[in-house]
């Protein structure tokens, strides 16, 4: 095995990267309850590991790099052993796509966001999914017109 590649993957985080953390440090700070880099066995047999889970709402959020998922609009081909990352970027892409098929399937909403998004607008399309919070909805119950 390359010593080097090795040293290199090791140093690439799968959680807790900076635009996931702001993200959730954002949601908590309004009240949004969740689960981190949890597990999710699903009935294919299929096991996914959401950055935001959102357990009772079934709402799978991923904070996904622009390198690493290939992001349209700063993702580029590698130049140098492009033989290696190549078809490992195209598996990541692939894996993506079955990974929101099977939650999809299994009753899930999916959020996939970009690392580069603005925090507000990566709040915005959680709470579009996710809802009010609970405490919203407890104050939104006791309203009388």
């Amino acid at each position: 095995m390359n010593e080097g590649r090795s040293r290199n993957m090791r140093a690439n985080r799968r959680s807790n990267t900076k635009p996931e953390v702001a993200l959730r440090k954002a949601l908590h700070a309004l009240g949004y309850r969740y689960r981190k880099d949890l597990r999710l066995d699903l009935p294919d047999g299929v096991r996914v590991r959401p950055d935001i889970v959102f357990t009772a709402r079934r709402v799978a959020v991923f904070v996904d790099g622009c390198f690493w998922h290939v992001c349209p609009e700063h993702g580029r081909e590698p130049t140098t052993n492009e033989w290696y990352w190549t078809p490992k970027l195209r598996r990541n892409m692939e894996r993506d796509r079955a990974t929101n098929s099977a939650l999809r399937a299994a009753g899930w909403r999916v959020v996939r966001l970009w690392e580069h998004e603005p925090l507000p607008a990566a709040v915005d399309a959680v709470i579009e999914a996710v809802g009010p919070t609970a405490a919203e909805r407890r104050f939104e119950g006791t309203a009388h017109d």
